[in-house]
């Protein structure tokens, strides 16, 4: 009733960088060092999905993971409006601020000489 197959001896190969691996671990990307190295350019490589694998293992579900994917740049957008539109209302509020503090030394300032006469 075993319906395993026989384990056979793993045979070590070294990868380009010079670790050993088994061959039945490999990664799926591997070439052997007969072939060409491929080149990957940055604008054709995969999106790093590093914090989803992350989440995936601690144990977040895909829904979860898929949020992340799709709210995350949305919030860094909202976040960056936001910021701009603070920064546009202490311009205005610095303005006001100089406007009101000008009349305020001109009223004063006329006060003084009308009292001088």
């Amino acid at each position: 009733m075993n319906n395993l197959p026989e384990p056979r001896p793993p045979s070590v190969v070294h990868l380009p960088d010079g670790t050993p691996a088994y061959t039945d671990h490999l990664p799926a990307t591997y070439q052997p060092t007969t072939a060409a190295p491929q080149v990957i350019h940055v604008h054709h490589a995969p999106p790093d999905r590093t914090v989803q694998r992350l989440a995936l293992g601690s144990g977040m579900g895909a829904g979860m993971v898929a949020a992340g994917v799709y709210f995350g740049p949305l919030l860094v957008g909202v976040l960056t409006a936001i910021a701009a539109n603070l920064a546009l209302l202490a311009l205005v509020a610095a303005a006001c601020a100089w406007g009101v503090v000008t009349v305020v030394k001109s009223v004063g300032e006329a006060k003084a000489a009308r009292k001088s006469r």
